[in-house]
């Protein structure tokens, strides 16, 4: 793992980004696509930051992310069992407050379309590097 700055994970991040805005700001009247799909695409959101920001496989990216879920999920557990409360309203409704195995559930999905999607892109990138690879040499061959 390196610290670099991936510029194509940047812009899919803008994209998430807005994404979440709009289901933020008009998913409330449906709430399967508020709380359960948001949460799906939050973790590829996060999975995005880290690809951003760090060079490794997709996998402990991955399970980074998944992970990041998971301990979010515990905070609002502690919070809710202690009686804790987040009094800025955006960052309640960033991180929210009311832990949800439903969320856990989402959070896993997430995870597992980040590896479907990131797997298939990565495979996606070496078949077009081989085909390329391939038509230099039979470029060459022809000289």
């Amino acid at each position: 793992m390196t610290l670099t700055f991936n510029g194509r994970a940047f812009a899919a991040l803008l994209a998430v980004t807005a994404l979440l805005a709009l289901i933020a700001m008009y998913g409330a009247p449906y709430p399967f696509l508020r709380g359960f799909v948001g949460d799906v695409v939050a973790v590829g959101w996060v999975y995005l930051v880290y690809r951003t920001v760090i060079r490794a496989n997709v996998l402990p990216l991955a399970v980074a992310a998944l992970l990041t879920g998971y301990a979010v999920e515990f905070a609002q557990y502690l919070a809710q069992h202690f009686g804790w409360r987040i009094e800025q309203p955006v960052l309640r409704i960033i991180l929210g407050s009311v832990p949800d195995w439903w969320d856990v559930l989402a959070y896993t999905v997430g995870f597992a379309l980040v590896l479907v999607l990131a797997l298939g892109n990565e495979r996606r990138q070496q078949t077009a590097a081989l085909a390329d690879a391939r038509q230099r040499a039979s470029l060459r061959a022809r000289r």
